[in-house]
This record gives C-alpha cells, sequence and structure tokens, in this order.
C-alpha cells in the first residue's frame, strides 16, 4: 500500500556505501529527506547527488540528514560516488542505500512497473523527526529534481508546524504568511504583533513570525 502524506513510515535495515543503515536508528531526531534513483551510473542522478552534497550546510542549518537509495549494490554505489565526485566537484558523504533486494523500494512502493519495470522511481520523501511522511514528490526520468523546492518546503514545514500561519504560492523564507482559517482576524491581530492585513475575511497575511 502507497503511503500517504502523514502516515508513519516504515522503519527498515538496509546495506549502504557505509555500512548498514537502520532506518529510525540513523534518523535519530533529525528531519530525513530521502530520495531514489533508478540505477547507478545515471546521468541525471549523478548531477542530483552531486547538488544535495554541496548543500550539505544547507541540509545541516535545518537539521536535516539526506539518504539515498538504487537497487544497485554498495560496491557499485563506491564506484559511482568516484564519478560523482569527480564530475560535480563535491564529496558525497551521506549514505546511498544498497536496496539490491527491493526491501525498502517494496516498503516505499517504489517500483512502478508501467514506469520502470524493476527499478525504482525518482521520487523524494521528507520526513519529521515523529516520522511521519511530511511530502512526497515523484519525478519522471528525464527532469532533474529540484532541490531548492525541496529545502523551501522543508522551512514551510518547519515555520507551519510551530506558528499559526501558511505560506502562499511560491512562498520564500523571510517573506509574508498568511494566516490560517481557524484564527479570527481579532485573534490573529493579538497573536501577531507586527501586524495583519486583511484582503478578504478568509485570506489575512502578516509578516512571518520567526523573523
Amino acid at each position: 500500500m502507497a503511503l500517504l502524506l502523514g502516515d508513519t513510515v516504515p522503519d527498515f535495515t538496509q546495506d549502504s556505501q557505509l555500512g548498514p543503515i537502520n532506518f529510525y536508528d540513523w534518523a535519530g531526531d533529525s528531519w530525513v529527506v530521502l530520495f531514489s534513483h533508478p540505477a547507478d551510473y545515471t546521468p541525471v542522478c549523478t548531477t542530483e547527488l552531486g547538488e544535495v552534497s554541496r548543500l550539505r550546510p544547507e541540509w545541516e542549518k535545518r537539521n536535516v540528514k539526506t539518504i539515498a537509495l538504487s537497487v544497485d549494490t554498495a560496491e557499485s554505489h563506491k564506484g559511482w560516488i568516484n564519478d560523482i565526485n569527480e564530475t560535480q566537484c563535491t564529496i558525497v558523504d551521506y549514505p546511498i542505500l544498497a536496496d539490491a533486494d527491493k526491501k525498502v523500494s517494496d516498503l516505499y512502493t517504489l517500483i512502478h512497473p508501467n514506469a520502470l519495470n524493476n527499478l525504482t522511481v525518482r521520487s523524494v520523501f521528507i520526513i519529521d523527526p515523529n516520522k511521519k511522511l511530511r511530502l512526497q514528490i515523484t519525478y519522471p526520468a528525464s527532469t532533474g529534481r529540484n532541490f531548492d523546492e525541496i529545502l523551501r518546503v522543508i522551512d514551510s514545514l518547519q515555520l507551519t508546524d510551530h506558528h499559526s500561519v501558511a505560506t502562499p504560492v511560491n512562498w520564500k523564507d523571510g517573506e509574508d504568511c498568511v494566516v490560517v482559517p481557524s484564527i479570527s482576524t481579532e485573534d490573529a491581530r493579538a497573536k501577531f504583533p507586527k501586524g495583519v492585513t486583511e484582503i478578504k475575511p478568509y485570506l489575512r497575511t502578516t509578516p512571518q513570525p520567526n523573523k
């Protein structure tokens, strides 16, 4: 059964180029970005794994751990990582799960027979510290993933988990937010001392509360 937003993601133990990974233990109290790719030595994914490595300071700033997956072996991953480091001018230091037996792929529904037969599709999962699935995106093989968008979503989730706001279209960290409908405008003005702008009774904005 496919995972739905809000579900507790399944735990697993699987090999990686860094050794066996028990997912819950490895994740600890961090946010996690788990992303899959069809196979090692594929061009689009080579650029993606390099970008995830280059973004290390951004992940750390947000208490996020990154972990990749394919159905290739740990030894294959090690060879491919050499290529990624060389061509993308970075150092891949995060685990790439070696899901040769497809155990994790089956748990996370990463095998789509109509898309890639026995290969994993290119999905991204954002998982919070409570092991709840907060976002899932599946990309076509021909389109590289946008990890700036993944960071943007994490910023939104971490903000809205702690404040009574939502983030509007194309929002970026530091921009105005939307007051959630469950709060009256009167209560919102008391709750958000930076001010509330009422555009419509159901559409109120306020400066980002934690900035």
